[in-house]
Parts: structure tokens; sequence; C-alpha cells
């Protein structure tokens, strides 16, 4: 059995989902900002961090990823091809995010099919671009968990007019995860959570 806790941070209220087990050792997803926040999270539960692992590269979904691995240091997964712009002056939302500070170095290089495991916790990369070009989601097949950023929300999907985004791309991207088992839970990166049944049957960008 997973812990999964949802931390709203920054002015858009991004989801940074952070899960552990027994072993109380975590994975923090997109800690986009109010690092002190996901700080004061991870402590109060008594997790130590593996991994912080990004779903994109976007500025609301990195920008307390420095503050928070100077605090709690652990390993950094991103994909190559989001990481080439994520921590340049290319990738600043106004008046809300300024250049995210780049972080000492990328440990994991994130791309298609892979598996990592931290601590019990193992979880497959599944590539999904069109939102970014390098953006990806986290599946763990045993618990049907799917973190899955901006690709996919509860009735809408990831905007594609933004430098890198294609609607051809993630309409793929999304019919990819559309073949993922019904029940499996959907975390996306802002909002509500869903299933994968519910986002077939009722959600217009996945038919």
């Amino acid at each position: 059995m997973l812990n999964v806790e949802k931390v709203a941070v920054g002015a858009y209220e991004v989801n940074c989902w952070i899960i552990w087990g027994k072993s109380k050792q975590a994975i923090v997803i997109d800690p986009g900002a109010d690092a002190e926040k996901i700080k004061k999270v991870i402590e109060d539960n008594g997790l130590s961090v593996a991994a912080y692992m990004l779903t994109h590269g976007h500025a609301d979904h990195i920008s307390g990823l420095a503050d928070i691995s100077r605090m709690i240091p652990a390993e950094l997964g991103i994909h190559p091809d989001d990481a080439k712009w994520a921590f340049t002056p290319n990738n600043v939302i106004p008046p809300f995010y300024s250049q995210p500070a780049t972080p000492e170095k990328i440990d994991r290089d994130l791309t298609d099919n892979q598996t990592w495991q931290d601590g019990e916790l193992k979880y497959n990369v599944i590539a999904t671009p069109g939102h970014t070009p390098g953006g990806v989601c986290f599946y763990f097949p045993e618990e049907k968990l799917l973190f899955c950023g901006d690709t996919l929300f509860a009735g809408s999907a990831g905007r594609t007019d933004l430098p890198g985004g294609d609607s051809r791309t993630l309409a793929a991207s999304l019919k990819k995860l559309s073949q993922l088992p019904g029940e499996t839970k959907v975390h996306p990166g802002h909002g509500p959570t869903s299933t994968i049944e519910h986002e077939n049957r009722t959600n217009y960008f996945m038919k």
C-alpha cells in the first residue's frame, strides 16, 4: 500500500505529489514552488527522498526544485528534450515565474519504457510528448496509479499552443494512456484526480 500526498504549490496551484511506502523512502513529483511547504510534508511524515521526478519542464512545475533539493538532496530525473530549455531564459511565465534556478546536476535522463525502483516504489516512465517535447508520465503498474503532469486532466488535456507543443503528438500520447487499465487512478498536474475509465468515457480529448 502506497501513500500519496498532494501538495498544491505556486500561483498556478500545481499538484506536487509525494509518494512513499513502508520504508518511508519517497519520490517527489513536480516540486513547482513553495519548497518550505513541501519540506514540511516530508519531515512531518518522517520521509527520506530518493528522487525528484519531473513530468515536464514548464516553470510552474520545476521552480521549487533548486530550493528543495538544496534542503533535502536527492537524485533528479527529467527527459532530455525538456532539460534542454527548462533552466534557460526561454522558460519564464511572467509575472509569476522567473527563470528556474539550475540544479547542480541531472542524475536521471528519463526515456520511454524505463523502470525505476526507489525503495519499494517500482514505476515506469511513459513518454507522453505533446504538451512539451519531453513530457512523461509515471505509472505504478502494481497499484495502478498514474502521475501524468499536464498531459491529461480530469475532463481535459494539456494545452499545445505553447512553444514545443503539438496537438497531433499530444493526441497520440493520450491514445497511449487510454490503453491503461480502466481502474488506473489518474493524478494530474493540476486539479482533481480521476480514473482512466472515467476519462475514456467522458473526456472529449480521449476519444
